[in-house]
């Protein structure tokens, strides 16, 4: 099976549930408070081993209680933690999140991810170039997320960059991602673009396949997905499910991509799937508590099709 190498965020996600978003200098009552293990790159990691890809991750915790318990979640979840640090004089990665009417907002302290360096992935140049596929976000260090770009390209590895959270990034990079997935927001930031209609994610789409990037996928929530088909930019909807939480919704989406392309789909096949994925996500609380497993998609993909 072709290994998925994710390189990335582990954080201990800090989750309550809002009547509303409170403004500035209020203090208002929650619920439903949980600590569920996440970071974009965990949450990539474990989206895509419970969709039974053969995974590894790369990264850092600190040496605390959370640490090891993200640890621990990978473990159980098969992924390969063999690369996972453990930096005692550091924290544990923690994120913030407010949930209203299943939506959210995120406050993270990157903690021990920080201490994911270039250096780092200089010593596992071997292990990284036995990958099939190096899946990486932006919760780490940029001269990081280069380094592993360097290194993948060097040896013929494909990359798969979610560029969250959104920042710029030099075209000369962006032309080395092989399949570059950001959502709405991260694609304006990036492009300069508004993607405000399905049109205007079109040009978006456009503007980065100017860029270099063979493969562009741009999520649009409850709007559905854009990519390109070759030279065509299609746009498929979203399925019709109650979204109950959206964390690590673009994450599953993203895992799913990568294990998708590890077995060899077409892109056509591929979101389809990682759309599947997606609309099961949405429909649980939390982060990685929220990620389903290959067969609940496909139960999911036979009820729909029997509907």
């Amino acid at each position: 099976m072709k290994k998925i190498t994710v390189i990335g965020s582990l954080n201990m996600d800090l989750v309550i549930c809002t009547p509303r978003m409170p403004v500035m200098g209020e203090t208002i009552i929650g619920s439903g408070f949980m600590t569920v293990p996440g970071g974009k790159g965990a949450n990539q990691a474990v989206a895509a081993a419970r969709l039974g890809g053969n995974v590894s991750m790369i990264g850092c915790v600190g040496g605390d209680i959370f640490g090891n318990r993200l640890i621990d979640n990978l473990k159980n979840n098969n992924v390969d933690t063999a690369n996972v640090a453990v930096i005692k004089e550091c924290a544990t990665g923690i994120a913030v999140i407010l949930v209203e009417d299943g939506d959210n907002c995120i406050v993270i302290d990157q903690g021990a991810n920080y201490r994911l360096v270039p250096e780092t992935l200089e010593q596992l140049e071997e292990f990284i170039k036995e990958s099939f596929m190096v899946v990486i976000q932006l919760e780490i260090p940029i001269p990081t997320v280069y380094k592993a770009i360097e290194i993948a390209k060097r040896h013929g590895v494909k990359v798969l960059l979610n560029p969250a959270p959104a920042c710029h990034l030099d075209d000369s990079m962006l032309s080395q991602v092989d399949i570059f997935v950001p959502n709405e927001s991260e694609c304006e930031i990036i492009t300069g673009i508004s993607v405000k209609s399905v049109e205007e994610g079109k040009q978006a789409v456009k503007y980065l396949m100017d860029k270099g990037i063979p493969q562009v996928v741009v999520t649009l929530g409850s709007r559905g997905v854009l990519y390109n088909s070759g030279k065509d930019i299609v746009h498929k909807p979203a399925l019709n499910v109650k979204a109950v939480d959206t964390t690590a919704a673009g994450d599953s989406f993203a895992g799913a991509l990568a294990v998708a392309f590890s077995e060899g789909k077409g892109i056509d096949d591929a979101i389809s799937f990682a759309n599947l994925v997606g609309a099961l996500t949405v429909q649980k609380k939390g982060a990685q508590s929220s990620l389903p497993a290959r067969e609940e998609v496909e139960i999911f993909r036979c009820k729909l099709e029997h509907l």
